[in-house]
């Protein structure tokens, strides 16, 4: 993954850390049995989810052709193996 610069976007940082918070909020929630609490946190989990999207819709994201999964057959020329010697 690291090769790949795979999530390292402010899109992919600021969605992965909203859900954070909503996940902190909503495990405190959990524990205090506070069920308006923790469907709140559930909230702020989707709306990182949603921003994450938007930032990347924004042009903040990685876009999808830079990320070898994302390359099609037609994209790749693949050569035949080459024998060294």
């Amino acid at each position: 993954m690291a090769g790949s610069s795979h999530g390292h976007t402010p899109a992919a940082w600021t969605g992965v850390t909203i859900a954070f918070i909503g996940f902190c909020v909503a495990g405190a929630f959990m524990v205090m049995a506070q069920p308006v609490g923790f469907w709140a946190g559930m909230v702020i989990v989707a709306l990182g989810g949603v921003v994450g999207a938007a930032m990347r819709a924004a042009g903040l994201g990685q876009p999808k052709d830079t990320h070898p999964v994302h390359r099609t057959a037609a994209t790749v020329k693949a050569e035949p193996a080459a024998a060294e010697g």
